[in-house]
């Protein structure tokens, strides 16, 4: 059966809807939406371990990450599962979304519903530089826009 997700963030000036849909347990997560209020270029795109934006988007907490790894891209072989890379908006602010993704999922032990997803002011490295943050977070810089990723209505 289908799953779908939904997210809504909201940032002091970024806001944006996103979808998560996922055709089979063991298939691939496609996100889709926009997010409109950024800056020109690249920002990086995470999700984070907690549902929990009661102190803004600092309380999600570090990126979802059950199994220890480094940071990394979304098509390197060692990443955190909550690394989905970077969205680049254009010069009117605004990033069309269309990712898909085989570490999330929408069940199991992967599963991202429930927990934040954070839209950050600064490019995602990739976790390839030598910056002293890069293996942790990407040095994505500040937490623009974040919101709780939803069970949506089919």
């Amino acid at each position: 059966m289908p799953t779908k997700a939904v997210c809504v963030l909201n940032g002091e000036i970024v806001r944006g809807t996103l979808w998560f849909d996922q055709e089979s347990s063991k298939g691939p997560v496609v996100v889709t939406g926009e997010i409109s209020g950024l800056g020109k270029g690249l920002h990086g795109f995470h999700i984070h371990e907690f549902g929990d934006n009661t102190n803004g988007c600092i309380s999600a907490g570090a990126h979802f990450n059950p199994e220890g790894k480094d940071h990394g891209g979304p098509k390197a072989s060692v990443r955190h599962v909550g690394d989905l890379g970077n969205v680049e908006a254009g010069d009117n602010g605004i990033a069309k979304v269309n990712i898909c993704d085989n570490i999330i999922s929408l069940e199991g032990s992967n599963n991202i519903i429930g927990r934040t997803l954070v839209v950050h002011g600064d490019p995602d490295d990739l976790g390839i530089t030598t910056h002293e943050l890069s293996k942790t977070t990407g040095n994505a810089g500040a937490r623009v826009a974040c919101g709780v990723i939803g069970i949506a209505k089919l």
